[in-house]
């Protein structure tokens, strides 16, 4: 998809503009009503193209392993020797770092095989299982077992994989294995681990939405839907598919306009909160958003011309009988933004670039504001723009929720190799946080805090919530369940947030409160593993907890 060559040096007085707007804004705090922006570190070693995080709030990030040293050593002296590197034979560096959230620092990881543009997810007990990537890592699954004494560190599993994997897509399955689908020229799916024959199973859908110009069919948008399908969106088209029977169920409608949402030109997609569990048809609704007109990135890679990005969102209930798509403007043009699910139940549009598309150089005009997005509000009245960064995230960025509310950003290399001058956007190694404004000051007497949490629950059960408030508490108060997502480019793969059907709310003292909510029985519904959980009073959430849901 994108080329080996070295990136040409550019010179033009843009380039320069930029890069002093780029200096002057490199130490930053942001302010207000839209929000706080917070540079965490001004470097990482690495730049961020895909992150985790764990149950023990650490957060994997890792980028490739041959384009050269990065700017972190692997520990204890240790070096990887590999032939296929396109920059350096012997690499002393690490490309894989683990960020723990409490104490602010890094802590360089080994990986052996190359993890460009690869795919993951966490499995039941909380391990990171990562597949697939670039030449050696192609076939590769990688695993990673958290740990708090830092003696943890990365297993690969060679020929962990029946296919070569890259610009696939995985995602977690209700009896604990992931389902990796498609890539680059992998009309397929496959599952980890392998329980049954055959290991392939072919997907004419990304037959179907192959486009020989562009492609536009990798990191397909895929959702598990109510019923145990899964919905998989590429290019512009939708099914649903019975996995376990390769058949597909339904065939949802074209996205209104044709134009394509998936990689490169790359838009990104969700599941909004999923609400009344226990229905007889749970109701699941997909919003797509931003991408690149058709055509965008050969115009981008070969004519260095930068069409203007999709400015439209588009909804659709997956259950309905005949469902359609409703289309809705964005307060701006975004193509390689990222949705992040927060724990009040409204959506974080953040990083990207109003021009061009996904790919070495083939982004212009980084979009420095975010957008809240509000589910339940009328059409027209969804957006709020929010306070802007100064750090451009565009190419190989990621975002994700953290436990404590905040939205972790980092990332973005536009280029082939750590070019950090020279070039319009540099290789980014800082890492920042963006806090919504219901982490503002002025509603820390709203803001919930859990004071009795469980370790575990089970499926159907009861669970109790103690916490306490120093202000107002006002009914309904919601409880809400985060599945921790796989972030990469542009997609998060596995985000799923749960609002618990509602029991009783009933106060315990001046400022303590009992919340009984139900712990959905369906597994199609909660996949099991490790979720945060939170409490939301008047739309200010707690700081979560981690519950294992068994």
């Amino acid at each position: 998809m994108a080329s080996q060559a070295k990136p040409q040096i550019l010179s033009d007085l843009s380039c320069l503009r930029y890069l002093a707007l780029f200096l002057l804004l490199s130490f930053h705090v942001a302010s207000g009503a839209g929000g706080t922006w917070n540079l965490l570190l001004q470097n990482v070693g690495i730049s961020s193209m895909h992150s985790q995080l764990l149950y023990n709030d650490r957060v994997i990030m890792f980028d490739r392993t041959n384009f050269g040293p990065s700017n972190i050593s692997l520990p204890d002296g240790a070096c990887r020797d590999n032939p296929n590197d396109l920059v350096s034979k012997r690499d002393c560096t690490a490309h894989s770092v683990e960020y723990d959230v409490a104490s602010n620092t890094v802590r360089p990881l080994t990986v052996q095989t190359n993890t460009w543009c690869s795919s993951g997810g966490l499995t039941p007990d909380g391990t990171l299982l990562q597949t697939g990537g670039d030449r050696d890592g192609e076939r590769i699954a990688r695993l990673y077992s958290p740990c708090d004494d830092n003696s943890c560190d990365w297993t690969e599993v060679d020929n962990g994989l029946a296919a070569r994997r890259w610009y696939a897509t995985n995602h977690v399955l209700p009896d604990g294995r992931q389902i990796v689908i498609g890539g680059r020229n992998q009309f397929n799916y496959e599952f980890f681990p392998k329980t049954n024959a055959p290991n392939l199973y072919s997907l004419p859908f990304l037959v179907q939405t192959y486009d020989k110009g562009d492609e536009n069919n990798l990191y397909p948008f895929v959702f598990l839907n109510s019923d145990g399908n899964l919905f998989i969106f590429a290019n512009n088209k939708a099914i649903l598919l019975d996995y376990s029977k390769n058949t597909v169920v339904k065939t949802y409608p074209e996205i209104p306009g044709g134009d394509p949402r998936s990689y490169p030109s790359t838009g990104s997609a969700v599941l909004l909160p999923v609400k009344n569990l226990e229905a007889k048809i749970v109701e699941l609704e997909v919003l797509v958003c931003g991408g690149a007109p058709k055509g965008s990135f050969n115009k981008a890679y070969r004519e260095k011309t930068y069409v203007k990005a999709l400015d439209t969102c588009a909804r659709i209930k997956l259950n309905e009988a005949k469902p359609q798509w409703l289309v809705e403007k964005m307060p701006r043009a975004r193509v390689m933004g990222d949705m992040t699910l927060l724990p009040d139940g409204h959506v974080l549009l953040i990083n990207g670039a109003s021009s061009g598309t996904a790919g070495w150089e083939c982004g212009r005009e980084p979009v420095l504001h975010p957008d809240l997005y509000h589910p339940d509000k009328p059409v027209g009245s969804r957006f709020v723009p929010q306070n802007p960064s100064a750090i451009p995230r565009m190419y190989h960025s990621t975002a994700g929720l953290l436990r404590d509310g905040r939205v972790l950003v980092g990332g973005s290399n536009p280029h082939a190799y750590y070019n950090f001058t020279g070039v319009l956007f540099p290789t980014e190694l800082r890492l920042e946080s963006f806090s919504p404004s219901y982490l503002d000051a002025q509603f820390s007497d709203l803001r919930p805090s859990i004071v009795i949490p469980p370790n575990t629950v089970n499926y159907g059960q009861t669970m109790r919530l103690w916490f306490r408030v120093t202000g107002k508490v006002k009914s309904p108060v919601k409880v809400t369940m985060m599945f921790p997502s796989f972030a990469t480019h542009s997609f998060s793969m596995n985000q799923r947030l749960l609002v618990l059907d509602h029991v009783s709310t009933r106060r315990m003292g001046i400022w303590n409160y009992e919340v009984r909510v139900m712990i959905p029985t369906s597994v199609n519904i909660a996949p099991p593993g490790y979720y945060m959980v939170f409490v939301v009073n008047q739309d200010i959430p707690s700081e979560g907890i981690w519950v294992r849901l068994q």
